[in-house]
């Protein structure tokens, strides 16, 4: 199936964007899930679990690519993805060694250099998807990376508590979450569906931004690390309604 840079795209073209949204601005959320993972490695958080959820994550970038290697992009959206995937790659081999204070502060860098890949990627194949819902499948999928991330900012704060940086970037981070989910809840395009798992986010966040709140101590870091795996996994399921809203428009 080829997609061409003049529109209108195939009914079934169309479709495939609608997934290839959701499976990039996927690659933001687990590029910080990974690192999120690999600090609480070198942290002693949790340690089985991180290891999962390391292993599980990197499975997920593999297997996303594998899909969208599927199909064949316009040309300047098939140079975003080689990008990504460039930057993915570099990650990966970053967290095969043993965590330490320095590696995880390489691997933090590294992954927002993935986010950031993604971020591009994603934003390109929404403006070729042409369509409003597109927006709310890449807004559903930001709420999920910023988990991560804050999550992730949360762990490095503990090894590194004098960074002042860190300190603006998860308050940040958390504004922007807030401001995510009012949007979304005032999105023209919902769904019954769409709504209860609305519900169960902002539920999901109360107990998540109250665990950020607490000091970077064992309780605190794994009072975080379990959170915020409820949260990926409530907005990720979030995400996938707003694909199948946009689907709808699309088809």
């Amino acid at each position: 199936m080829t997609l061409l840079a003049a529109l209108p795209l195939a009914a079934q073209a169309r479709l495939a964007i609608a997934t290839a949204i959701n499976r990039t601005a996927r690659n933001r959320a687990l590029s910080q899930r990974i690192a999120k993972a690999y600090a609480q490695l070198q942290l002693g958080v949790l340690p089985d679990r991180a290891r999962d959820v390391l292993t599980t994550a990197r499975q997920l970038v593999r297997n996303g690519f594998k899909e969208m290697g599927q199909h064949e992009w316009p040309a300047d959206i098939g140079k975003l993805l080689a990008q990504l995937h460039t930057e993915a790659d570099k990650l990966d081999s970053l967290v095969t060694q043993a965590p330490t204070k320095d590696g995880v502060l390489q691997v933090s860098a590294q992954a927002d250099r993935m986010l950031d890949a993604a971020n591009t990627a994603t934003l390109a194949l929404e403006k070729l998807a042409q369509a409003g819902t597109a927006k709310l499948v890449n807004e559903a999928g930001h709420q999920r990376w910023l988990s991560q991330r804050l999550a992730k900012n949360y762990n490095l704060r503990a090894i590194s508590p004098e960074d002042k940086a860190l300190r603006e970037q998860l308050q940040a981070d958390a504004q922007a979450f807030r401001h995510g989910m009012d949007m979304l809840a005032k999105a023209p395009i919902s769904t019954p569906a769409i709504r209860t798992q609305l519900e169960l986010a902002q539920g999901q966040w109360m107990f998540f931004d109250a665990a950020l709140q607490r000091p970077s101590d064992t309780r605190g870091l794994e009072a975080v690390a379990t959170t915020s795996e409820r949260l990926i996994e409530v907005t990720n399921q979030l995400t996938d309604l707003y694909e199948v809203a946009l689907k709808e428009v699309l088809g």
